[in-house]
């Protein structure tokens, strides 16, 4: 597959993210399935798209489609009778055709704007007959072309929810972080020795803990900063022995969200700064720290 994704690869990219309308994705029979699944995948990650099956298309489902549409044609054979018949309605009403299909010299590949090429020297089929690897092909490079439009439109987390309401993953990314936080914060303070801190850190189960100054003359403690797997790894090479402490460890500096924020924006923060947990906080001005939430938790949490 990797010598399909050239120029012309990039330039379907681009013609698919300039569309003033939608990506209309035809085909029949198993290649049908595959389209509907491309289709599928475009829509719900921003690309709008719709799937309309190539034998219908012809009665009356060429409705759907108007000019400022493009269409992804897709066809192993670029052959199949039922593709080819709607080539001509396509150009009539004037949008932009493109062939995905495993042979480039086809008369689809031909009668095309653009054309994608998912050519595999053979199915995998012991006869060689069945669609498997052809249609595997047009799988991939359809999930290739959606994740390249996903990058282009800057598609986060917090899109994702929008268009996944009713699933499990939807709801979550919809959610408030303080339904997934761990409410027990680890802590440490900045004169702990660092066999202690490796002792706090096991037993939370968190990859990190808190370090805190201890109280002052007004009796309140503050959070100084964080120390994580990695500050363990590190220290481990730049110490020759354990004898340190704490602060000699931590990150003076830590993200943290309010509790009340989308879970969707805590990832868009984990994501920007390549973080794992994130201090929660009462309000989004407050210091108070009251909870912590871990990408591994979010991904455990039933």
């Amino acid at each position: 597959m990797c010598e399909h994704i050239d120029e012309h690869f990039a330039d379907v990219v681009d013609t698919l993210y300039a569309c003033k309308g939608k990506i209309v994705v035809t085909g029949i029979g198993k290649t049908g399935i595959i389209g509907h699944k491309i289709a599928s995948s475009l829509a719900s990650t921003g690309t709008p798209a719709i799937f309309v099956n190539a034998a219908e298309a012809v009665h009356g489902d060429l409705g759907m489609v108007s000019k400022d549409d493009v269409v992804l044609l897709v066809s192993n054979s670029g052959a199949t009778h039922e593709i080819l018949a709607v080539i001509d309605p396509l150009h009539h009403i004037g949008c932009t055709l493109v062939a995905l299909t495993g042979n480039p010299q086809s008369p689809l590949a031909e009668r095309c704007d653009k054309v994608l090429s998912v050519h595999v020297d053979k199915e995998v089929c012991p006869l060689g007959l069945a669609p498997t690897t052809s249609t595997t092909a047009t799988l991939m490079m359809g999930d290739a072309l959606m994740v390249c439009l996903m990058e282009k439109r800057h598609f986060q987390a917090e899109n994702f929810a929008v268009y996944h309401p009713g699933g499990a993953l939807g709801r979550k990314l919809l959610g408030r972080v303080e339904n997934y936080m761990a409410r027990a914060v680890p802590r440490v303070y900045t004169h702990t020795p660092f066999r202690d801190l490796v002792c706090v850190m096991s037993e939370h189960h968190l990859g990190m803990t808190m370090v805190y100054e201890p109280a002052g003359e007004n009796g309140a403690e503050k959070c100084v900063g964080i120390i994580t797997d990695g500050d363990l790894r590190r220290a481990i090479q730049k110490y020759n022995d354990m004898h340190i402490c704490a602060s000699d460890v931590m990150t003076p500096s830590y993200k943290y969200i309010a509790k009340h924020a989308l879970l969707s924006e805590a990832l868009a923060i984990m994501d920007k700064y390549n973080i794992t947990t994130l201090a929660v906080t009462e309000t989004a001005d407050s210091e108070h720290i009251i909870g912590i939430l871990s990408i591994h938790h979010i991904i455990d949490f039933a």
